[in-house]
């Protein structure tokens, strides 16, 4: 695949799983409900979607403000009938996640040390939680391959344009790797620059974005098809 020197990766989900434990926790939360009320799946999940939007101008992206969604959602849906030691519950979810073990997606080490090996110069461009953030990418081993590393609060058009000036990048030289089309796809595209998608098996519905990729995004099954020829590893996604 024809690459700038200049790459710029996401973290969660695209370079190592984080989605997966999510969900799982979700699945436990919705266990932990139904012990105290008889509640649709399809009305919980949304109940905490709705939440978790609400949350996200007050508390960021991350576990600590998954989990107070969760504690809240909880609440409200038992109408304040669910226990402290259910509460509690619902906080040790949390410590879970934050100390999980990082698993890295396969193929990440090795296309980034690649891709470093041929004198690319490598991002990496996350958001959520600093201490969580931090956390996950010194436990990901992967800080020697970065030449430029940014944990940003929220990804959106202003926030992309103050990195490139910042390092003194033009638009349309630089890709975006990325899982999230809402974020990594969707908003390098509309400043000018270019993206590369590699799908992750789920997606938090608050990142989902109907209709097809604009077109020149090229889409990859695996991080490590980046190292390929365009002909053999990677299409461009037709509108």
């Amino acid at each position: 695949m024809d690459l700038p020197r200049v790459i710029a990766f996401d973290g969660d989900n695209t370079l190592w799983h984080n989605e997966t434990l999510f969900s799982m926790t979700q699945g436990r939360f919705r266990s932990l409900i139904s012990r105290h009320v008889d509640i649709p799946t399809h009305i919980l999940n949304a109940r905490l979607l709705e939440t978790e939007r609400k949350n996200i101008t007050t508390y960021g992206y991350g576990i600590k403000g998954f989990v107070l969604s969760l504690g809240e959602t909880a609440i409200a849906v038992t109408e304040k009938r669910i226990p402290a030691e259910d509460i509690q519950t619902i906080l040790d979810y949390g410590r879970t996640m934050l100390e999980h073990p990082v698993e890295l997606i396969e193929g990440a080490r090795e296309a980034l040390e690649t891709l470093r090996a041929r004198d690319h110069e490598l991002w990496l461009i996350t958001k959520g939680d600093l201490f969580d953030q931090e956390s996950k990418i010194a436990r990901s081993g992967l800080v020697p391959f970065f030449h430029a590393i940014e944990i940003v609060s929220e990804k959106d058009q202003v926030t992309y344009q103050r990195l490139l000036d910042r390092y003194g990048v033009v638009a349309d030289g630089f890709p975006m790797v990325g899982n999230s089309v809402r974020s990594d796809i969707l908003l390098v595209i509309e400043i000018g620059g270019r993206a590369v998608h590699v799908p992750y098996e789920i997606t938090w519905e608050h990142e989902h974005v109907e209709g097809a990729l604009p077109e020149g995004v090229v889409t990859v099954a695996r991080l490590i098809d980046l190292l390929e020829p365009e002909s053999s590893g990677a299409e461009g996604h037709r509108t």
